[in-house]
């Protein structure tokens, strides 16, 4: 699941096929057949994410309900306004409980069923519901419902820990700050960040140990990245 996770994301860059049509069907065939979520969500989301990395109220990614705060003004803000929702001085310490294992499971599973029904992704929906119906057909037999429900709870909340480790490390030691109205280029290296290359990073990461390189190249194949 993690590695499709990947996957997708190389196909909704369309840096696969040299046709966007393509890319786009596949795309669709991945992250709706193969994972249960929806392709438009997706690229709502991410195409926000690249064009206002680490921007408040512009990058979703930065969006954290108020559970946590980030970087270096946003404490500061809280902390004029008296906006305490948590004790964010034990956020370090909360952070392992709600965030990796909530992520997917929880949070991502909420927003992508309404966002599909809200929004009438009827395509993106049918796609999903094809997930679930090859997974309960495959794995009722071995494990009866509530077992194959356990396993899919299971699996979505190791790979939220593996997800949120990956896209996290490249980001948030960065600036996040309110828009700068910085010029393209600068805003996307204030904002990326790159982690040691090595054959397992790549491989664990999906290439996105080389985040600078992936914001300023969108579409470049990641197996590129490192030239």
């Amino acid at each position: 699941q993690a590695q499709a996770g990947w996957l997708q994301h190389d196909f909704g860059h369309l840096s696969v096929f040299k046709k966007s049509s393509w890319n786009h069907i596949v795309h669709k065939f991945i992250i709706g057949h193969l994972k249960g979520a929806s392709a438009n969500w997706w690229n709502h989301r991410h195409f926000q994410h690249h064009a206002k990395p680490n921007i408040f109220k512009k990058d979703p990614d930065v969006n954290m309900l108020h559970i946590f705060v980030l970087g270096d003004t946003q404490p500061v803000e809280y902390g004029k306004k008296k906006l305490k929702y948590l004790p964010y001085n034990h956020q370090h310490e909360y952070f392992f409980l709600i965030f990796p294992p909530l992520l997917i499971p929880v949070y991502f599973q909420i927003q992508i069923i309404s966002t599909m029904i809200r929004r009438r992704f009827w395509a993106d929906l049918a796609w999903a519901i094809s997930y679930y119906m090859r997974y309960f057909i495959t794995y009722i037999p071995f494990y009866g419902v509530l077992g194959s429900l356990s396993l899919l709870t299971f699996v979505r909340f190791l790979e939220s820990h593996w997800f949120v480790w990956v896209t996290q490390m490249n980001h948030i030691p960065m600036e996040i700050d309110c828009e700068k109205h910085r010029d393209w280029l600068s805003s996307q290296v204030a904002a990326t960040c790159n982690i040691e290359q090595s054959f397992f990073n790549d491989w664990f990461t999906g290439h996105l140990n080389f985040q600078i390189e992936h914001h300023l190249f969108p579409t470049m194949p990641r197996h590129n990245f490192w030239k």
